[in-house]
C-alpha cells in the first residue's frame, strides 16, 4: 500500500484523518511530519500541518496474507465427509452463550485533559503581546465569583494601552471571549495595565465636572466623543447628584456617545 500524505490544523488531526482513510490504528502505521502546523495572530500566518503516513510492512504482509490464502478443509478421522472450518461470523457470539460481552479498553489512548479557561486566556494575552514584540509582559490574575481581573505589567505599557486606552478596550473584549468559549458559566473580564483604569477614572470624573460647568455656562449641550459604555457610566455616577444638568447617552455602538444637558 502506497504511502498517503494528509493535512489538518494539527499534527495529530492529520494523523486522525489518514487512519481513517486507511482504516489502520496508530500502532499499524508509520508517520513523518512534513508541516508542523500554526495557528497565527488574529488569523494571519496561520497554516495546516500536513504528514504522510505508511503501513508498517508486517502489517501489510498479514493483510495480503488473508486476502489471498483460501480457507482449507479437513477431512474427518472417520469418514470422506470434509469438515469446514467455521468462519469467525459463523461461531456464536458471547451473547448467544449467555455470556456478558467483553470490552476491550485501549490504554494507549491518551486523556483529553480540559484546559483551565483562565489559562488558556492568559495564554492568549501572551501570544498577542509577542506578536507586538513585548516580551517581557507580566500576567497577575484575581477571581472574585464570576469577575476575572488580568493586571499586566510590562516595559511597553503604552503599546498595549493605545490612545485612550482603545487597545486596552480591545484586549479586554478578545480576552472575555476567549475566556468564555469554555468557561462553564459567563464570566466578566476586566483588563488593566499599569492601573491606567484607576487613573482613566480620576480623569474621567474631572472632565464630566468641567463639561457640566460648560453645558450650565453656555446653556447648550454638551456632546463627549464615542466612548464604551463602562466609561460612559462613569461619567453618569460623577454627575448624579447635580441638579442643574441632564446626562444621556445617544448613538449605536460603537459609536455611542454622552450627552449632559443643562436644565
Amino acid at each position: 500500500m502506497k504511502p498517503i500524505t494528509q493535512i489538518g490544523a494539527t499534527v495529530n488531526e492529520a494523523i486522525s484523518l489518514a487512519l481513517q482513510k486507511l482504516g489502520k490504528t496508530r500502532e499499524q502505521v508509520d508517520v513523518e511530519v512534513l508541516q508542523e502546523g500554526k495557528k497565527g495572530f488574529l488569523g494571519f500566518g496561520a497554516r495546516n500541518a500536513e504528514v504522510r503516513v505508511t503501513v508498517k510492512e508486517d502489517v501489510q504482509a498479514i493483510i495480503e496474507e488473508e486476502v489471498v490464502t483460501e480457507p482449507q478443509s479437513v477431512e474427518s478421522a472417520k469418514g470422506d465427509q470434509p469438515i469446514i472450518q467455521q468462519s469467525v461470523e459463523d461461531k456464536p457470539t458471547s451473547e448467544e452463550n449467555g455470556e456478558e460481552p467483553v470490552q476491550v479498553v485501549n490504554d494507549d489512548q491518551p486523556e483529553v485533559q480540559e484546559q483551565n479557561p483562565m489559562e488558556e486566556a492568559k495564554e492568549y494575552l501572551m501570544q498577542i503581546a509577542l506578536a507586538m514584540d513585548i516580551t517581557d509582559l507580566k500576567i497577575h490574575t484575581v477571581s472574585e465569583g464570576k469577575y476575572i481581573s488580568f493586571k499586566l505589567e510590562s516595559e511597553k505599557a503604552a503599546f498595549l494601552i493605545g490612545k485612550r486606552g482603545q487597545t486596552l478596550n480591545a484586549l479586554q473584549q478578545l480576552t472575555q471571549l476567549v475566556l468564555n468559549k469554555s468557561a462553564k458559566s459567563f464570566m466578566l473580564v476586566k483588563l488593566d495595565v499599569e492601573d491606567y483604569r484607576e487613573r482613566r477614572q480620576v480623569s474621567l470624573e474631572q472632565l464630566a465636572e468641567r463639561m457640566a460647568d460648560k453645558a450650565i455656562r453656555t446653556r447648550k449641550v454638551v456632546k463627549f466623543e464615542p466612548m464604551p459604555s463602562y466609561e460612559r457610566k462613569i461619567i453618569h455616577n460623577a454627575l448624579a447628584n447635580r441638579l442643574d444638568i441632564e446626562t444621556y447617552s445617544e448613538g449605536v455602538e460603537p459609536n455611542r456617545y454622552l450627552v449632559i444637558e443643562p436644565l
